[in-house]
């Protein structure tokens, strides 16, 4: 199912910010932003929520460090018990460190893959690009066309306003 998108084409970030901060104004929804390196401050038009990568990491550091544990003391104290200077089977103080790495470890792969296929960053998903400028010197604002009371030509009229190089009707 392809989606049609109108795109404002920007040669400075400038002008684009503020045709940015006008769309807000109006209550426009901006699908996305591209640009060709970081620029402050565009999450705030973007709407973006708050990622929950930390609640990943947390339940798979948390996952590995009860499993390094589990592990260590199955091996130690059930499977093969070694008597080594009559010290205790189940040493827990033992166990910390290897638990600590198994818990590094967890989370911080486990976080990475969580993060790769949210981002639709693997090989499975083909992605498209909006436009052939985004990476190279060109700022790119992209207006999903929801429905039929989006006025284009209005909005067009508004990117061109703040020095839109460029105002196209893509489908992806």
């Amino acid at each position: 199912m392809s989606k049609k998108y109108l795109l404002g084409v920007f040669h400075d970030e400038h002008d684009m910010i503020r045709a940015a901060q006008e769309l807000r104004k109006s209550d426009i929804s901006i699908f996305d932003i591209y640009t060709p390196f970081p620029v402050h401050g565009l999450d705030q038009y973007l709407e973006i929520k708050p990622t929950r990568l930390p609640v990943v990491t947390f339940i798979a550091g948390t996952a590995g460090l009860v499993l390094a544990l589990l592990f260590q003391y199955w091996v130690s104290v059930i499977d093969w018990p070694i008597n080594v200077g009559g010290k205790p089977f189940n040493s827990f103080a033992a166990f910390i460190p290897v638990a600590f790495e198994i818990m590094v470890l967890f989370g911080a792969f486990i976080t990475v893959f969580a993060f790769l296929l949210r981002s639709k960053l693997v090989p499975m998903f083909s992605g498209s690009i909006m436009h052939t400028g985004a990476t190279q010197d060109k700022f790119v604002i992209a207006l999903e066309v929801k429905d039929v009371s989006f006025d284009a030509q209005l909005i067009s009229k508004t990117l061109d306003s703040f020095g839109a190089s460029e105002v196209s009707v893509r489908e992806v």
